[in-house]
Parts: C-alpha cells; sequence; structure tokens
C-alpha cells in the first residue's frame, strides 16, 4: 500500500530467510532475470506475454517448481460447485506462504518471482486462462532500501474465451511488498482472497482476477502502482474494478473510492455488506492500485486499510492476520462476483 511519505532509515538488510528464499528463486528462475535485464536495456515497446501452455499441472508444489519462468498450467475449466464458500482457513495457509516462506516480495526481486511462480498454475487450475504482463520499474527508495531499475510482472487470470471487448469486471491484488516487510496483512491478505475467488468462481465468465506487480512505492509524488497503471493504460471494457488491499485486520471492512470520483462501486458494495451483516466503514482513499482504473474513467473502489502496528516493517508476519476478517472480505467479494 502507499504512504504518503517516505520514512527516513537507513537501508536495511533482508532477513536470512529472505537471503535462503531470494538464492533459491534465483538459480530456478535465473532465464527470467536474463530477458528482464536485456528487455530493461531495449527501446522495444512492453508487450503481453501469453507463455506456452503444456497439458498437465506440475505433481510438486508449484513454489518449488523447477520451470525457468512462471508458465500457467491450462487444465480443463472445471464445472463450478454451486456450493462453494470463501474458506479463510485456505486463505490463512497463502498468507503463511507469501509471508512466512517467500518473504518480502520487491517488484523487481527474485522472491517476487518465486511469488508469480506459485500463484500461475493454481490459478490456472482454477480454470482461467493466465497470461503476464511486463512492466518498468525505475529506480528508487523502497522504505529506506535503495533499489535499481527493473522489470516486473503482473498476473492475469483470464476466464476461457475471454473477449476483451465484452462488459467484465476486474478484482486484483498487489502481489509485491515493500522492501523491508514480509508483507503478511499488505498485501497476502488481499493475494489470499483473490486465491480463493479463483477457486469459487473457478473461471466465471466476465470476471478477470489480477495480481498486480509494482504497487509499492520507490519514491514520493506518483512512483507507484506501476502494474496497474501499465493494466489500465488498455483495460478493454473494464466496468467496474475493486483493490483488495491490506484485508486481513480489524473487524470492519473499510471500503473507499478515490475522492472526486463515482462512488457507485463503493457503495453497491457497502450496501451488499448490510445485507449480510458485514459491518464496513465507507469513505475515500487512493492509495491503491484502484487509483489507476480511477484515474481513466473506470469505476473503482478499494476494500482495506486498517491501520496496524507491523505497516511496512519486518512485523508485518502472518500472525497479525485475523481470519475472520478475511472470512468478511472474501464472502463479501463472492456474493459481489456472483451477481455480475
Amino acid at each position: 500500500m502507499l504512504a504518503s511519505t517516505m520514512p527516513r532509515t537507513s537501508p536495511i538488510a533482508q532477513p536470512v530467510r529472505q537471503r535462503r528464499v531470494a538464492a533459491t528463486a534465483a538459480r530456478r528462475l535465473s532465464s527470467v532475470a536474463v530477458l528482464l535485464l536485456v528487455t530493461a536495456c531495449s527501446d522495444t515497446p512492453l508487450t503481453d506475454t501469453r507463455p506456452p501452455s503444456v497439458t498437465t499441472p506440475p505433481a510438486t508444489s508449484p513454489a518449488t517448481s523447477s520451470t525457468a519462468e512462471p508458465t500457467p498450467t491450462p487444465t480443463s475449466t472445471p464445472t463450478p460447485e454451486p456450493t462453494a464458500a470463501f474458506d479463510a482457513t485456505r486463505a490463512m495457509r497463502t498468507v503463511r506462504h507469501l509471508a512466512g516462506d517467500i518473504g518480502p516480495r520487491l517488484a523487481t526481486g527474485p522472491a517476487f518471482l518465486a511469488a508469480v511462480d506459485w500463484a500461475t498454475p493454481l490459478l490456472a487450475t482454477a480454470g482461467y486462462d493466465v497470461r503476464l504482463q511486463r512492466f518498468a520499474v525505475p529506480a528508487g527508495d523502497s522504505w529506506g532500501v535503495p533499489v535499481e531499475a527493473g522489470r516486473s510482472l503482473n498476473v492475469i487470470a483470464e476466464p476461457p474465451g475471454f473477449d476483451p471487448g465484452r462488459r467484465h469486471v476486474v478484482v486484483g491484488a498487489h502481489l509485491d511488498t515493500v522492501a523491508v516487510a514480509p508483507g503478511a496483512e499488505d498485501n497476502a491478505s488481499g493475494v489470499a482472497v483473490v486465491m480463493e475467488l479463483a477457486r469459487i468462481l473457478a473461471g466465471q465468465p466476465r470476471v478477470v482476477l489480477v495480481l498486480f506487480g509494482g504497487e509499492e512505492p520507490v519514491g514520493t509524488g506518483e512512483l507507484h502502482h506501476f502494474g496497474s497503471k501499465r493494466y489500465a493504460a488498455d483495460p478493454g471494457n473494464v466496468t467496474a474494478m475493486v483493490s483488495l488491499d491490506r484485508v486481513g485486520v480489524g473487524d470492519r471492512v473499510p471500503l473507499a473510492s478515490v475522492e472526486g470520483t463515482p462512488t457507485g462501486v463503493r457503495d453497491e458494495l457497502a450496501r451488499l455488506a448490510r445485507r449480510l451483516r458485514i459491518p464496513v466503514t465507507v469513505g475515500v482513499d487512493s492509495a491503491s492500485d484502484h487509483e489507476s482504473f480511477a484515474d481513466v474513467g473506470i469505476p473503482a473502489a478499494r476494500a482495506g486499510s486498517t491501520p496496524y502496528a507491523g505497516y511496512h516493517s519486518a512485523g508485518d508476519v502472518p500472525s497479525v492476520v485475523d481470519p475472520e476478517q478475511l472470512d468478511r472480505v472474501g464472502r463479501l467479494l463472492t456474493a459481489w462476483l456472483r451477481g455480475r
């Protein structure tokens, strides 16, 4: 999540666990790193990539896949379960994997690519066609840690036979963190809800799910939201967008629109929450990926943003996240999307 100011801290070394993860991911994804370095030095315009498909999902855990590049694994489209419900226990496993096993996920670093490599086959197995969208991230400062310019990725999960010209909605969560934080609440919590929605919806038409890279700032001003800006530059016929950002803390679900933009999506979610007896707060906020969509005229809202002590620090660990809050957000978004 974007902060209004950058703290004046000295560079902080990554935790030991992160260095181990980074080293493992770097070896496993070396060809990706080479590709990103090559393209970073090129003036060639960014293009979407559609990785070659294979017919059999990996037998091992996606987090330890030996593929050189994060690669979707398309499968036959499952039949949605009429009674499928949000499972907070499963969502917490995602939080623990991202923030506990992988750790800090700087948008241009190897741990972020490890998270991409974990997520892509799971989304494909849920019934989506998955593609990767590359974009540039400039050099800057990530919460006191100097970072070099590089490339990052959006992971885009589209329903089979998707036509971007047809009306559809987008729900997204940023996969990256600042350099110093394991990012359990910010934002493994939002990613966990998206991954559960993928399982529940099973490739439902007119719903696109996105894991954004490069949301976190590398400086003040406009140095943030790089992945969602790239996506919103050519969004197709998107009628509504919801960003899930910091959705695992508190006992009320914060809902916000960007100040001065239409409030329809926010207010629709609030009305639905009242029917579901989910407590909410309603306000304005521009510190997440929904801002990129609102900036191009797409109705957008954010869910999440309750203050907590571990924000952008080494204390943002899985124990910060409350499964009951994940459940509130998950039930609300499930009901909203099933009504599209």
